[in-house]
């Protein structure tokens, strides 16, 4: 459709577009807005805002009729998101349902999706690290996938800078395959974590154990109070929405903060259709949108365009962006779109248990793990898999006797409920998969959404070296936990498809050449440079630590860079 009414052009006309307002979508609305660029930021779910629109954040267990479970019935309609850990009656509001918002597996694939305003940023588990020179050299160093075209350094910054608006707390561990930031204060492990920590690291030499680094305010600095955010209560029950602003989300943060420059419009119930290329111009001129209870089309004009809708989803739009200059999806001369996808390895982890000191305990909870950061294959090829796995520990004290004797009633027995059982240990992997052109996504011929556009396919699956990761992570954990004196230790394969490990990445990756990448060093499009893909698609590899730090980082710059060129004519 074209508009031939010149107001109704002016008022859909701004200078930047940002398609999706999750953790990277949030943080180009931040930046472009902080430029003094008039910013429309669509969003294809409803509007959320922090504090008003979290609705059980301060709820009791005995106020759900389930006491926080999921009825039955909701499993059985809700196979694939029922599947997430974060899923249940507190939490349902703010995650897809299988039945509503339907796509193809060709390959068993659990897409974990959340459509609203801040999208997963109010669901996400919050570990954020710094990605280390190793993972950026990577792909070049062991040929695999295609060379990144940054390096460690052109990002620091960036981190650094993200990390001082969002507040991530953890400690300065000197760590050449984990790098520090600019922290708040760490969380602190507990008295058994400390002894595992001490006898693993006695016995390697190659493996540094440290508390986990996430993004929740353990001591707020005036940048946090600016944003009207506060300490974090440890409640645990972040994925509710934190009233407190506790932890870093788009709603609390990024989102209020573009806001206040006065240059941001934010379109919720948009549901982004494709991007517009003018021929003649030959660049991206704008966004079309269908209205989500209207299925109104609608078209919104910008010079330029961030797509961040998250990993998956922003390869669907640039392959449903077709024209007679890119019949194949937006950018997409050399085939690749869409394919190259990636993704975390979750399936491995056990259980154990440990004499601790029976007298000591924990106090409070908290929102991070102990962890490992890689030790396979860090300098050089070691072993006969690529790449590695980030490890995660435990240990709690979660068995409260429930009777004495028999008993269930009475002084022993009031007593006894009252202490906590033995010591278990909990440890889990995080293994770096290898971006394949055989895992990709394409739009499907035949089904389509309720408006009209195509629904996804997914053909992501596992390879042998994912399998043998797998199987050196249970090898080596059990003889880490072992020689920290757990016993009866229990090995899992969960088996679990991929995708419930929701870093999904890839497929609109970054490179040098636009013959094996679709994105340059500033996360341009190769072939249509005014438009800007910062979210998980961009990513060329996907290292053994978490990804979302880096979606913030690489977003952050992007954006500084965009509305640089913008003002420059240069795009």
């Amino acid at each position: 459709m074209a508009y031939v009414n010149s107001n109704e052009f002016a008022a859909n006309t701004f200078d930047a577009i940002v398609i999706g307002s999750g953790i990277s979508g949030g943080w180009a609305a931040k930046e472009l807005c902080g430029k003094g660029l008039k910013t429309l930021v669509l969003e294809r779910g409803k509007d959320v805002v922090h504090l008003k629109d979290y609705p059980t954040a301060t709820k009791n267990p005995w106020d759900f009729p389930h006491r926080g479970q999921m009825p039955l019935v909701v499993q059985q309609e809700n196979p694939i998101v029922e599947r997430c850990y974060a899923f249940g009656e507190a939490s349902e509001h703010f995650f897809v349902k299988d039945k509503e918002h339907p796509y193809v597996q060709d390959k068993p694939f659990d897409w974990i999706r959340g459509y609203q305003v801040g999208g997963k940023s109010l669901l996400w588990a919050r570990q954020t690290q710094r990605w280390s020179k190793f993972d950026f050299e990577g792909p070049a160093r062991d040929g695999f996938a295609v060379d990144w075209p940054i390096r460690y350094d052109d990002l620091a910054p960036w981190y650094t800078y993200v990390e001082q608006f969002a507040g991530i707390s953890g400690n300065h561990d000197g760590l050449e395959t984990l790098p520090d930031g600019d922290f708040l204060p760490p969380w602190e492990m507990n008295v058994v974590e400390k002894e595992i920590r001490k006898r693993i690291m006695a016995h390697y030499k190659d493996r540094d154990v440290v508390i986990g680094r996430c993004a929740h305010l353990t001591k707020p600095k005036e940048i946090h109070l600016q944003q009207g955010r506060g300490q974090c209560q440890a409640r645990s029950l972040c994925e509710r929405g934190c009233p407190f602003g506790g932890y870093f989300s788009s709603n609390s943060s990024t989102l209020p903060w573009a806001a206040k420059t006065g240059k941001l419009t934010l379109r919720p119930d948009s549901v982004v259709h494709s991007i517009i290329y003018d021929e003649k111009k030959q660049k991206a001129v704008g966004v079309r949108v269908i209205d989500a209870h209207t299925n109104k089309a609608i078209e919104y004009f910008a010079r330029i365009i961030f797509v961040n809708a998250a990993a998956l989803n922003s390869n669907l739009i640039l392959l449903n962006s077709t024209s007679n200059r890119f019949p194949n999806g937006l950018g997409n001369d050399n085939g690749l779109l869409g394919k190259y996808v990636a993704f975390h390895n979750y399936r491995g982890s056990m259980s154990a248990s440990f004499e601790g000191p029976m007298d000591s305990y924990y106090y409070g909870r908290r929102p991070t793990a102990v962890m490992m950061p890689n030790f396979r294959n860090v300098y050089k090829q070691e072993t006969d898999f690529l790449r590695g796995y980030m490890t995660f520990y435990t240990a709690t004290r979660p068995r409260w006797r429930h009777t004495a004797d028999g008993q269930q009633i009475g002084a022993e027995y009031k007593d006894a409920i009252a202490e906590p059982g033995s010591w278990n240990i909990y440890m889990m992997m995080q293994g770096e998969t290898i971006p394949k052109e055989s895992n990709f996504v394409q739009l499907s011929k035949d089904a389509k959404d309720k408006w009209g556009i195509p629904q996804l396919r997914i053909s992501v699956d596992y390879d042998d070296n994912d399998e043998k990761l797998l199987k050196d992570f249970l090898v080596q954990g059990t003889e880490m936990l072992d020689k920290a004196g757990c016993k009866n230790i229990v090995t899992r394969d969960s088996k679990q498809a991929p995708g419930l490990d929701i870093h999904e990445v890839g497929g609109i990756r970054m490179g040098h050449d636009p013959k094996t990448s679709l994105l340059n060093k500033w996360n341009q499009l190769h072939n249509c440079p005014n438009v800007f893909v910062t979210d998980g698609a961009c990513m060329t590899s996907t290292s053994t630590q978490n990804p979302s730090l880096t979606f913030m980082a690489l977003t952050a710059r992007a954006a500084n860079y965009a509305a640089d060129a913008l003002k420059k004519g240069e795009v």
